[in-house]
Formats: C-alpha cells, structure tokens, sequence
C-alpha cells in the first residue's frame, strides 16, 4: 500500500470516528433538545421527589396508626 492512499484511508477513518463522536456529544449535551444530561438530572430530581413523598406517607400513617392506639387505649 503507498503511503499516499495510507494517508487517504486513514483521513477517512479519522473522518468517519469524528462525525460519530460529533453525533454522541449531540445525544449527551442536547443540542437545541433535551439530551442525555438534562434527562439523567430530570430522572435524578424525581426520584429525590418520590422518595421524600414515600417518607412523608409512611410518617403520615405512623402517626394515624398512633392515634388510633392512644384513641383505643384511652378509649
């Protein structure tokens, strides 16, 4: 192989790993759209949501099923 079409084969591989390195920080960043980021950031505040509503439920019972002692032990 002559170190010319070498030098064509490899810009053509540099080429084609750029457009697909181009097309994977397009899907993280966004660009213009919601991308991998800004989702993961999405998913990680609801979870932190859904768990504080899940610990203010379960207090939220304890404390009726409290009631309902002290109200049937005063009774």
């Amino acid at each position: 192989m002559s170190e010319c079409s070498q030098f064509e084969h490899c810009q053509n591989q540099f080429e084609s790993i750029h457009r697909k390195l181009d097309r994977l920080d397009e899907a993280v960043r966004g660009n213009g759209k919601p991308g991998i980021q800004l989702r993961l950031d999405r998913l990680e505040q609801d979870a932190k949501r859904q768990s504080k509503l899940i610990w203010l439920i379960i207090g939220a019972v304890i404390t009726a099923l409290a009631s309902g002692i002290v109200a049937w032990v005063a009774g």
